[in-house]
């Protein structure tokens, strides 16, 4: 099976890396997010589209335009929270693995 952009499978397993990648970010997001101590008001929403993005890698390839909307989502969610900036960057580079979605 050729895989495009360099992509391994992981070892022992025909999972995309790409999806690993991004279930990683995710879940670490998460966490960080569930420590920080600060309530805001779009947190819920954050919370919601992180669970979503959670899911999206247990069913094989996410669709991109379903990850990017959840990206923008998120981002517009914790954005102005500083401390959970690095993990947003880390999603939002594993969501940009998947390429951009067909212009149509």
């Amino acid at each position: 099976m050729l895989r495009s952009l360099g992509q391994r499978s992981v070892t022992g397993s025909d999972e995309d890396p790409r999806v690993a990648e991004l279930r990683t970010a995710v879940s670490r997001l998460r966490r960080e997010l569930a420590a920080h101590p600060a309530e805001f008001p779009d947190r819920g929403i954050a919370e919601d589209e992180l669970a979503a993005l959670a899911a999206m890698t247990v069913s094989g390839i996410p669709e991109v335009p379903r990850l990017r909307r959840s990206l923008l989502l998120i981002a517009g969610s914790i954005g102005s929270v500083s401390a959970l900036a690095p993990g947003l960057r880390e999603v939002r580079s594993a969501v940009e693995m998947f390429g951009e979605p067909p212009r149509g």
